[in-house]
Order: structure tokens, then sequence, then C-alpha cells
């Protein structure tokens, strides 16, 4: 994967999750400064930053450079419970995993 790739996937990722680059900055905990200059300079992030980058997308290193993103099938229902929660913060993010963990306790 070339630098520009990298940050048109970036880019690719905010869009599909209707994020602003300081929306992703602040999920990443990153400063908006460095998110900026990788996109508007096309700076390739470093390998720490770029997991950051996963980390708030929910998404792992592998994923975000995997050729074939549809190879994994999901349902309807599944894709939709994923967009619904990339689309949370992160502290909603904890809240409903903490919630799920509960829900699968239950007799």
């Amino acid at each position: 994967m070339r630098d520009k790739d990298v940050i048109q996937h970036i880019q690719d990722l905010c869009r599909e999750r209707s994020w602003t680059y300081y929306r992703l900055a602040k999920e990443a905990d990153i400063p908006y400064s460095t998110l900026n200059n990788m996109v508007n300079r096309t700076n390739i992030p470093t390998i720490p930053t770029l997991q950051k980058l996963c980390d708030a997308f929910g998404i792992t290193l592998a994923d975000f450079f995997l050729d074939e993103p549809d190879a994994l099938q999901l349902t309807e229902g599944q894709q939709e419970i994923i967009t619904l929660y990339n689309s949370l913060s992160l502290e909603k993010k904890k809240i409903l995993k903490a919630y799920m963990k509960g829900l699968l306790m239950e007799v």
C-alpha cells in the first residue's frame, strides 16, 4: 500500500462513518494537528499512530491493510450492528460492550 493509499483509506473510513477529522483525532486520542498534517501533507502515519486510528475505527491493523475488506460475509443484521457501533463515541462503545456482556450472563 502506497502512502497516498493509506491516507485515502483513512479518509474513506471517516467518510463511511460520517466522522470529521476532529472526531477521529478525539476518538484516536491524537492531536488534531497530527491528523491534519497527515491528510493535508500526505504524511504517512507512524505505526503507533496508525494503531490508534485503527482502534478508533474499531478495526485491526490487518483489517486496515486487507486487500479484500468484503472477504468476511456478514448478515444484514450484523452489518447494521457494526454500522451503529462505529457511529458511537469511545465511551458509548465501552457501555455497549458492558451491556452485551451482561446480556450474555443472563440465564
